[in-house]
């Protein structure tokens, strides 16, 4: 085994260790003993010159310089697998791992029918699916890929559209009278909340073009939208949805749009991603084959 190839196991060792939190749990993981995994630890923090982790009797933490080698660690094992890629023998097989970080309803839903065609067309592919709502950071989450809806609050990432999804209203039947198409007819009317993209006052967009605030009178929020979904459908109040998550319910009369042709504003479905110099194939064939798969949510 070269020197080189040492440093890429050691890196891969000690960022094992920082995302299990336990260097007896990444040993596992990696088919190493308990003490092996330390030494290369050990080998590497020596090699640095630089503490990587502080040790104490139940738990792991990374140092400031952990941190810093945690972000470029992960670079530089993508960067390797991309590179490695290209010099395989099969330049045609797809294999390896993904871990992708994706919305709890897209990740229940569409974006998990894509990954499984995908998985399915690449059986030789490992998936990680974790779902989370959270607006961690990519260096936090450790992943090859964050689908994210709405903006990506990392500007260290390489961001790109997948998907516009439409916004409506919608409402169980009877909760709201006939609106007339004016959005202050809702004023009064509960609303079902999903934060954080909703506060108190939405900008819509009518038929025409013309515009109006509608301003909500909330009385049941949440940061998750299958359940601000479910308190609509029982009619606890009217929300704001993507028009493909509540097509369903409208096809069957359980939810309906008191205002027809009303839009809110439109969110984006982005896929992010770190900026290594080259990126592996598996991991640009499932982005390609998210947008695609995505393409008709709007």
């Amino acid at each position: 085994m070269t020197r080189s190839l040492d440093r890429l196991t050691l890196l891969e060792t000690f960022v094992r260790i920082a995302e299990r939190g336990s260097i007896s749990a990444a040993a596992r993981d990696l088919g190493l003993s308990q003490a092996s995994a330390s030494r290369q630890l050990a080998d590497l923090e020596e090699r640095l010159g630089a503490q990587l982790i502080v040790r104490s009797t139940h738990h792991l933490s990374l140092t400031k310089a952990g941190e810093r080698c945690l972000a470029d660690a992960r670079l530089l094992l993508a960067e390797w697998e991309g590179f490695a890629e290209d010099f395989a023998g099969d330049a045609d097989r797809i294999a390896g791992p993904l871990k992708i970080v994706v919305p709890v309803a897209l990740g229940q839903t569409v974006a998990l029918d894509c990954a499984v065609a995908f998985q399915a067309a690449h059986p030789e592919i490992v998936l990680d699916w974790i779902l989370d709502d959270a607006p961690n950071r990519f260096s936090e989450v450790g992943c090859d890929l964050w689908l994210r809806v709405g903006a990506v609050p990392d500007e260290t990432l390489i961001v790109q559209p997948l998907a516009e999804v439409e916004r409506i209203v919608v409402a169980a039947p009877g909760l709201v009278g006939p609106a007339d198409g004016d959005p202050q007819a809702l004023a009064n009317v509960p609303c079902a909340a999903l934060h954080p993209f909703e506060g108190g006052r939405w900008p819509l967009t009518g038929p025409l073009g013309e515009t109006a605030d509608l301003d909500a009178r909330v009385t049941f929020a949440s940061n998750n939208i299958a359940t601000t979904k479910r308190v609509a459908v029982a009619g606890g109040g009217y929300a704001i949805m993507p028009r493909w998550l509540v097509a369903a319910e409208l096809e069957a009369g359980t939810l309906v749009e008191p205002l027809p042709g009303w839009r809110a504003a439109s969110l984006t479905i982005n896929a992010a991603f770190a900026p290594a110099r080259r990126q592996t194939r598996r991991l640009r064939l499932f982005i390609d084959a998210m947008k695609d798969g995505l393409a008709g949510l709007a």
